[in-house]
């Protein structure tokens, strides 16, 4: 008996270890942080108005989790500017994602219910076929791009806490 409850344990703590947690990370030295199953490593780069870029991703079970963070050089105070702004960031990103189908931006999204920022939505499909759903968000100073993507269906539940797990820096 007693060696069926130390195998069972055992078989307990091997099936936690592989759980899928959200954890807390950093996106560099950036400020911002996203809550995210995996680890990515992010690479710094100046897009061509010279604000600083951070990329990373990873992925955990056939999903790749994304995550873009930009410091904006010259930051927007106008709100609705703003959103203006990540609209049109998402469209140059579908170029370079090669994104030949999307639902149509859902607007009006605040992360974590700050009245203060900006966000939207969307559903892709690549020319692989791949699956994507995406969130941005804003607030003038930062834009957190992030994406999921599978061949399969996303699980919706699931990414949600990744899509809305951005955080910007405090003020």
């Amino acid at each position: 008996m007693k060696y069926i409850l130390v195998l069972v344990m055992g078989l307990l703590a091997v099936n936690a270890g592989n759980a899928q947690s959200l954890r807390k990370y950093p996106v560099s030295n950036s400020g911002c942080s996203a809550y995210m199953y995996c680890v990515a490593k992010f690479d710094q780069s100046k897009s061509q108005d010279s604000s600083i870029v951070y990329t990373g991703e990873c992925t955990q079970d056939a999903i790749t989790y994304g995550v873009i963070c930009v410091k904006l050089l010259n930051p927007v105070t106008d709100l609705t500017m703003a959103e203006s702004l990540l609209i049109a960031y998402a469209d140059f990103l579908k170029s370079s994602f090669n994104i030949t189908q999307s639902a149509g931006y859902g607007k009006g999204h605040h992360l974590n219910n700050n009245e203060n920022t900006r966000g939207i939505l969307d559903y892709w499909e690549d020319k692989d076929k791949n699956n994507w759903k995406i969130k941005a968000w804003t607030d003038g100073y930062y834009i957190g791009f992030l994406y999921t993507y599978s061949v399969k269906e996303l699980p919706e539940q699931k990414i949600n806490l990744f899509l809305d797990g951005f955080r910007l820096p405090v003020k």
